[in-house]
């Protein structure tokens, strides 16, 4: 995969963004660093295709994202649809879980991230 480059703004945002997570991202960041889930390599809050993500899984072209209420707001929803339409485009799967997901399921939440990976194998 080659590398894209990154604007200075846009990585400094992104260093801001891993040092400042919600509950919810650390949580799972928690449950997924260092190869923690079934030995999937994740990257936080990592630039792609413009937009900066919450997790990545560059080997799997796996993508997590986690909402928080403000996400429910139709106009955020379009923003979110038309975002996940353009990584997906770039051939990235996009998982979205509500920040409340990972709060009460981090297993659930984990298994699932785990069986797509499983399911990009084939």
């Amino acid at each position: 995969m080659p590398h894209m480059p990154i604007p200075p703004a846009r990585r400094a945002n992104a260093r801001r963004m891993r040092k400042a997570m919600t509950d919810a991202e650390s949580r799972l960041w928690n449950a997924i660093r260092a190869h923690r889930l079934m030995g999937l390599s994740f990257r936080r809050q990592m630039p792609i295709a413009g937009y900066i993500v919450d997790f990545a899984c560059p080997d799997h072209r796996i993508i997590v994202e986690l909402d928080g209420s403000q996400h429910a707001d139709e106009n955020a929803a379009h923003y979110d649809r038309m975002r996940t339409a353009r990584l997906e485009a770039d051939g990235w799967t996009v998982l979205r879980f509500w920040n409340d997901d990972v709060l009460r399921d981090i297993e659930g939440v984990c298994l699932h991230i785990v069986t797509v990976a499983g399911e990009g194998r084939r």
